[in-house]
């Protein structure tokens, strides 16, 4: 199973006002637009705003439903400075950095610079 990337679609509404987009998930898809090809070994789901966020809470439950996610799909060797979060029986990453910096590691790609 490909790990599993949930976005939030940016332009959404939030209580009437917006459009706005999620400043973590423009952070990832700042690193995926610098590395496309990450784009083809990986899932990613675009997600609306609005709660309840059902592929999400399917994967991890309904109290872990912000975004960005990173659902982990393989048993695979974690960073340090990563921290993962377990619910459901599965593993998950919440933190932008965090995420870009699995991703960076495990797939051969550039991770942020602290």
């Amino acid at each position: 199973m490909k790990d599993k990337l949930f976005l939030l679609k940016p332009d959404f509404m939030d209580q009437g006002r917006g459009p706005y987009f999620c400043p973590g998930c423009a952070f990832v898809e700042g690193m995926l637009s610098f590395y496309p090809a990450l784009r083809d070994k990986i899932e990613i789901d675009y997600i609306d705003f609005e709660r309840p966020r059902p592929l999400l809470v399917a994967e991890i439950g309904e109290e872990n439903q912000n975004c960005p996610k990173l659902v982990l799909g393989e048993n695979r060797p974690v960073p340090e400075r990563v921290t993962v979060h377990q619910a459901k029986g599965k593993y998950f990453i919440s933190e932008p950095a965090e995420i870009c910096r699995y991703l960076g590691s495990t797939y051969g790609y550039g991770v942020p610079h602290d």
